[in-house]
């Protein structure tokens, strides 16, 4: 395992749950956090931009009042997605408000900026680039970043071709800091097989889509339930960049799943405030599978962990 930097040395249990666009809000980075891994959001989930500064004061303020109230059982800490594209205008000011509330974690996306980094670590924050090949993970050290997040295939949102032992093992042969591995985990067992493969932490996202607290319709969280892996049609059409997302939601949107045309990247958009296309496509992994119905994120976690051990006893670990 690596040698890890403060807060990720102390985390309860090995998950960081993803920055959901859109879904994740407050309510759901205070739940998992309090659970015990690491909650994060989309700072332009906050609209107006104005919202963010809210929110960290909300999400600052509920977390210190937890470890007052148990300080044998703290919670984890708490992270903010940037992403960091040309077309992000609120970059600079989303920027600021981390800044102001000493985010401790900061998840750089689409773009690894130096300048980005040297204002988390003026407070003493971390940051972690999410990378879908040993190419962009090289880059991203270079300019600073305290460790990784592998994008590996089967991911949802953004995610690479990679298979993630390739990934993992390509980063490994020549960095030895913070690890994270992202791509259709679900269960305990694969929090586990993570670790085995020289990841420190699981990234998971879409199994808190079927969250209580996540800010998702109940038809998205429904057919998280409802479909696997032969649901998830991966494309590049709605954001310019590859992603994984539901069948069913591209066929309510009128879209053939199994026909749909190549979008142009030099169309990528991700401005603050501007409007979203296709705000009704729900992004989604392979892992989905393994989901089997909405519960609060306190019970997800605790089945998380419930599989994890019972998976290093099997491996008499």
């Amino acid at each position: 395992m690596s040698k890890l930097p403060a807060p990720l040395d102390r985390l309860p249990f090995p998950v960081i749950g993803s920055p959901l666009f859109i879904i994740s809000n407050p309510k759901l980075v205070i739940a998992q956090c309090t659970a015990g891994v690491v909650g994060s959001m989309p700072a332009l989930n906050a609209r107006p931009a104005e919202q963010l500064e809210e929110w960290l004061i909300e999400i600052t303020e509920a977390l210190a009042a937890h470890n007052r109230a148990n300080p044998d059982k703290p919670a984890a800490p708490f992270a903010i997605n940037q992403i960091v594209h040309k077309s992000n205008d609120r970059l600079e000011h989303d920027m600021a408000m981390c800044v102001k509330y000493k985010v401790p974690i900061i998840i750089t996306s689409l773009g690894a900026r130096e300048d980005i980094n040297a204002a988390a670590h003026s407070y003493g924050g971390v940051v972690l680039h999410d990378v879908i090949n040993n190419k962009h993970a090289r880059k991203a050290i270079e300019k600073g970043a305290d460790g990784l997040i592998a994008v590996a295939a089967g991911a949802g949102g953004h995610a690479g071709l990679k298979s993630p032992f390739a990934l993992v093992q390509e980063i490994r042969q020549w960095f030895d800091g913070p690890l994270a591995l992202s791509g259709a985990i679900a269960t305990g067992d694969a929090v586990l097989a993570a670790q085995a493969m020289g990841a420190d932490f699981a990234y998971i996202g879409s199994a808190f889509i079927a969250t209580e607290e996540a800010r998702a319709a109940e038809g998205y969280k429904q057919a998280i339930v409802e479909s696997n892996s032969d649901d998830i049609v991966y494309s590049n059409l709605f954001t310019g960049v590859h992603g994984n997302y539901l069948a069913p939601s591209i066929r309510a949107a009128g879209l053939d799943p199994d026909n749909l045309p190549q979008s142009d990247p030099s169309k990528m958009n991700f401005g603050g405030d501007k409007s979203k296309a296709w705000k009704d496509i729900w992004g989604c992994g392979q892992g989905i599978g393994a989901i089997n119905a909405v519960q609060s994120t306190a019970d997800y976690v605790a089945q998380l962990k419930r599989e994890y051990a019972a998976a290093r006893q099997r491996l008499a670990l």
